[in-house]
């Protein structure tokens, strides 16, 4: 194969300016070239770390994939390989680009490149996870592809935007014609901080062994409960690590790391949680780190931007009170002890 991702291009979608999880992954896969649709796409594109080449265009509020997939397919047409974050608007948007581009979908790849074989014949090589991420597959597409590229695999970097010299440019897509298939937008309603998708929260509590030390199952359960309440309280949603998804304190979509799903959120509080490595896997680069936690050399708390040493039970109930959260019989302190979450 002669690499060379000539005719790449990254396609992201902003939300009032903000990007989504794996926004600057996708882009270094492209080379720097990327395409920002959604609201607050100048803002994002000029954010965009490692771009070369970003175009915008505002295609308003009410996310409607399936008009903007074919308002986008004419524009990506000449590009070989057209990479999409694996983020939830990306998920959404990519097999619809796909369908509108008449191509074929790689999703969740780890790496994707686009190039001549051996034989001269264009191409797109993508490696992807299967098995618990524990087996590495390659899949090879004859001619152009659509890829979604999954988070976390790479480094990410705030507040340093794109280069100086980097072209930032706004670009007009045709209007799409109402399709009657398409649904019919009647209100967007903000997410439910209880249950919302955590990729898309902007304010992250989590709580690890350390919130819940020396609770039994039961009162543990309730402790996490009690976590996604005031998490909610203080306009953020709750995630863990994987001992306490592992232990069924709380649901599997909450937990966090290399297993888990990957949050980029504004601020991050760890509450009991140590920091392993299969967990701050899953970080992405928040803006800011809190780490609450007995043990004040726990790696967690040597990444943080401010730590706390005290008990992370204590700390929860406490800001339960304060915020008016109803506490239930798990809410008591817990014995001091160091968290191994």
């Amino acid at each position: 194969m002669t690499s060379g991702r000539v005719g790449s291009v990254a396609v992201v979608v902003a939300r009032d300016g903000r990007l989504p999880v794996g926004a600057a992954e996708a882009v270094a896969e492209a080379d720097g070239r990327v395409i920002v649709v959604g609201t607050g796409t100048e803002q994002a594109a000029r954010c965009l770390t490692g771009v070369v080449h970003a175009r915008w265009a505002e295609t308003g509020p009410g996310f409607r994939p399936g008009a903007l997939a074919r308002a986008l397919a004419p524009v990506v047409a000449p590009e070989a390989l057209v990479v999409l974050p694996a983020s939830p608007d990306g998920r959404d948007l990519a097999p619809r680009l796909a369908a509108a581009t008449g191509r074929p979908l790689v999703a969740r790849a780890l790496t994707a490149d686009a190039g001549d074989g051996d034989d001269g014949t264009p191409g797109v090589w993508t490696t992807v996870a299967r098995v618990d991420d524990r087996v590495l597959v390659p899949v090879d597409v004859v001619g152009p592809a659509i890829v979604t590229l999954v988070v976390g695999g790479r480094g990410d970097a705030h507040g340093v935007g794109a280069p100086s010299d980097a072209v930032v440019e706004a670009l007009v897509l045709a209007a799409d014609d109402d399709d009657p298939a398409e649904p019919e937008l009647l209100e967007l309603l903000a997410p439910d901080l209880h249950t919302m998708d955590l990729v898309d929260a902007t304010r992250v509590l989590a709580g690890g062994a350390g919130l819940v030390a020396g609770l039994d199952d039961r009162h543990a359960t309730e402790r996490f409960t009690l976590l996604t309440t005031v998490a909610a309280a203080l306009g953020g949603s709750a995630g863990a690590t994987r001992v306490a998804t592992d232990a069924g304190w709380t649901g599997y979509e909450r937990q966090i790391g290399t297993t888990g799903v990957t949050v980029d959120p504004d601020l991050y509080v760890a509450l009991g949680v140590s920091g392993a490595a299969q967990h701050t896997g899953g970080l992405g680069a928040p803006r800011h780190v809190v780490s609450v936690n007995i043990d004040p050399s726990c790696p967690m708390t040597a990444m943080a931007d401010l730590g706390l040493v005290t008990d992370a039970g204590a700390l929860l109930d406490e800001l339960a009170e304060r915020l008016g959260v109803a506490r239930g019989d798990g809410a008591g302190t817990p014995a001091p002890e160091v968290a191994r979450g």
